[in-house]
This record gives C-alpha cells, sequence and structure tokens, in this order.
C-alpha cells in the first residue's frame, strides 16, 4: 500500500478534468490568436473558462488574466503593482510563500522599495496594529499577505487587512493559491487589487493558473512579446490547461461544502489517532483548530531519535508520500523558513501532512501504523 499525503504540493487530476483534456485536445488545437475559425473556436474555450470562473469569483471576466500559475501570478502582481504604481514601501510577512518573499527581496536588494515585515503571533497571524502602523508611517505601500499559509495551514482575515490597506490608500495583493476552491471567494466582497491562484491545487493541471487585477488597478505587462490576454500576458495561451482549469473551479464549488466537511473529518481523525498513539507529538500554528486553519493541512513535529533526521525518507520508504522542514538548517537541507520563524529554537523534524478528497480513513491508519514504528 501506498499514500498520498501532500496534496498542498499538488493535487491529483479529477477524472473529469482528465477526460475534458483528452477530449478537447484532439479538437481544439488551433492558435487562440488565429482569425480563422478553428482559432476563434480555441478562443471561444479560453473565454468561456474565464467567464465561469469569474462568474464562481462574483467578479467580472476582464479582471481575469491566465497564467503559468501561482508563482508567475505572484510575480506579476508584485513586479507590475510596484513598478506601475512607483510604490517605495512594501509590506509582508516572513513566513509569506517564496514566490512572494524572492521577488519582494529581489526589488529591495535593488534599491527600488524599502522591505517591511509585519509582527505575527506564536500561530502565524498578522498583527494588525503593526500592520497600520507600517500603512501610517509610510508613503502609499504595497501590502502582499497569503491568505493561508501553505505550510502551517494559518488563515488571515484577507476582508480585514483589505479593508485596512483601503483606508491608507495601499495596494493589496494575496496569494489565495491554497484557498481558491476549497473555500468560497467572494471578490465583490474584499478590497483587493491582486489575487493569485494555481489549478493544480484543486485538482487541475500543473502549467496553468491566473491572475485577479482590479478594475482599478492600471499596470504595465510583465511578459511582453504578444496581445495575448488583452496585451497583459504575451505567449500563447495553454488552451488545454485553462479550460481544464475552469472545469476543475467548477467541479470543487459544485461539491465545495460537502468536500470540505468530509477532509475536516479526515484531518479530525488524524490529530486525535496522532494524539493517542504517538507520544510528545507536537502541533504548529493554528492547525488542530478546524475553522482558522486550512482543513487541507496538518502541520506537525516528533521527537527526535535515530530516525528522525531522514523522517521524511523512511516513511517515504515505508509508503507514505508527505513533506517536511525543521527549523534548523543543515547542510544544503536550509529546512522550513516557516518554522524557523515561528518555532525558532525547535531541532525536531516537521512534517506536513495535506488531504484531499481522494483520500480515505484507511490511509490515515496506514500512516498512523509507520509513523507509530518509527516513534511509537
Amino acid at each position: 500500500m501506498r499514500v498520498y499525503l501532500d496534496n498542498a504540493a499538488t493535487t491529483p487530476l479529477s477524472p473529469e478534468v482528465i477526460e475534458l483534456m483528452t477530449t478537447r485536445m484532439k479538437k481544439y488545437y488551433a492558435n487562440p490568436s488565429s482569425i480563422h475559425s478553428f482559432g476563434r473556436e480555441s478562443k471561444i474555450i479560453i473565454e468561456n473558462a474565464r467567464k465561469s470562473i469569474a462568474n464562481l469569483l462574483n467578479t467580472s471576466p476582464g479582471t481575469i488574466y491566465f497564467t503559468s500559475g501561482g508563482t508567475e501570478a505572484d510575480n506579476m502582481a508584485i513586479n507590475c503593482g510596484i513598478a506601475s504604481h512607483r510604490i517605495k514601501h512594501a509590506i509582508t510577512s516572513k513566513i509569506s510563500h517564496h514566490g512572494v518573499l524572492y521577488p519582494l527581496q529581489d526589488l529591495e536588494n535593488q534599491d527600488q522599495i524599502k522591505l517591511s515585515y509585519v509582527d505575527l503571533d506564536n500561530n502565524g497571524i498578522v498583527c494588525q496594529a503593526n500592520l497600520e502602523d507600517f500603512l501610517k508611517n509610510n508613503s502609499r505601500s504595497f501590502v502582499s499577505i497569503m491568505h493561508a499559509n501553505n505550510e502551517i495551514g494559518t488563515i488571515q482575515d484577507i476582508k480585514k487587512i483589505g479593508a485596512l490597506c483601503k483606508k491608507y490608500n495601499a495596494i493589496f495583493h494575496s496569494d489565495t493559491v491554497q484557498t481558491m476552491a476549497h473555500y468560497p471567494i467572494d471578490i465583490s466582497n474584499l478590497d483587493i487589487d491582486f489575487l493569485a491562484a494555481s489549478a493544480h491545487k484543486f485538482h487541475g493541471p500543473k502549467g496553468v493558473g491566473f491572475i485577479y487585477v482590479s478594475e482599478e488597478m492600471n499596470i504595465e505587462p510583465m511578459i511582453r512579446g504578444g496581445g495575448q490576454e488583452r496585451n497583459m500576458r504575451a505567449g500563447t495561451e495553454n488552451i488545454i490547461g485553462i479550460a481544464a482549469l475552469a472545469k476543475a473551479m467548477e467541479i470543487s464549488y459544485a461539491n465545495l461544502n460537502e468536500e470540505a466537511r468530509y477532509i475536516k473529518s479526515l484531518k479530525k481523525y488524524m490529530i486525535d489517532q496522532l494524539r493517542s498513539e504517538i507520544k510528545d507529538v507536537k502541533f504548529y500554528g493554528n492547525c488542530t483548530d478546524l475553522n482558522k486553519s486550512l482543513y487541507t493541512v496538518l502541520s506537525c513535529s516528533f521527537p527526535k531519535n535515530d530516525k528522525s533526521d531522514m523522517l521524511l525518507f523512511n516513511l517515504d520508504i515505508l509508503g507514505v508520500a508527505c513533506s517536511g522542514g525543521s527549523a534548523c538548517s543543515s547542510g544544503s537541507n536550509k529546512g522550513s523558513h516557516v518554522l524557523r520563524e515561528i518555532d525558532p529554537s525547535s531541532q525536531r523534524p516537521g512534517i506536513r501532512f495535506s488531504f484531499s478528497k481522494y483520500n480515505t480513513k484507511e490511509d490515515i491508519d496506514f500512516t498512523i501504523k509507520k509513523l507509530k514504528e518509527l516513534f511509537g
């Protein structure tokens, strides 16, 4: 038996998405920029997908632009938002995804911006008072806060953060890669300028995602060379990937509450089993609170022993796939920048188990059994 509990890294394609992709690959192959009937048919596929996504997010189709994934969308928001609006100050957190941290740090190293890091509590929650101080005491700012952290699952209140940004005329960007199509997102109810998403986190294909850009946010493109995506993102569109992205979102939204309840039950079962079967297990962030953390992510650590230094490898050998990181650095393994920030003194091996609708209680039982072999 093998168990896949690394769904926060990527999810398996749903059968419906595979069927759609294989069917449409055979028929829709023309360049959507071509003016002939074949090209127009491909263009219709893209625009129908755009309308579907916009409808699910309660926004207009003109605010949705397709990208190669969440990282490109994050980079586009950061680089284009800051450059186009001549922003000199940016705010993020030290536990942001590297797709956010690295481009902001590059701009800081190039002396284009001053970069501030907002204070966090022990669970990784943004300190609103500290954020307001930064906004109040600097020129117009660019704020980038993830909706939910990919490692520890902490969920931020982006409605409150967005309102605070609006109060101080700041530009607000949120990486929603881990929450998109897992939680209902109503853009009309948020003060947000940029939002990033990626299909492979909700049973769509890799290599395709999108960025939401508010109608008030005028920016120059990051990738130039063609007029695709209404002159905002050059390059021939991934027609099949875009169609599959929309299909995966439609499936997720149609079953949002049912799937959330099911996956929450798996996460709760694993928390209970870990507490009862593994001595001295430690949980990170708010991940044991099903309402304050991603229901798809469980971040924890185990006592050090002679097998813990190669914990991921040992679990993989035993048939369990998951992700990990530790607060310490050793050799080429830099560990997790997230765990270093929230638990800097820890030397325990950190593990992220992440779930999807395709996991079962039997998967959890198998994983607990293998963990007991290592730590029991």
